[in-house]
């Protein structure tokens, strides 16, 4: 397996517990997401160039 499909399996994992974890009161997802948008993290960035390496065409 290359680093894209590493890639896609470990954020399917993290948004899987995520998921799981946001049956609480406190929705954890949501507000991961909050925070990417308003100060777009260079890991994020990082991250989706890792996901999407292989669809560069």
């Amino acid at each position: 397996m290359n680093a894209t499909h590493w890639a896609r399996i470990k954020c399917f994992i993290v948004l899987f517990i995520f998921m799981i974890i946001s049956i609480g009161p406190i929705p954890i997802t949501s507000s991961i997401g909050l925070y990417v948008v308003v100060f777009r993290p260079l890991w994020f960035k990082k991250l989706v160039e890792t996901v999407y390496a292989d669809k560069v065409g």
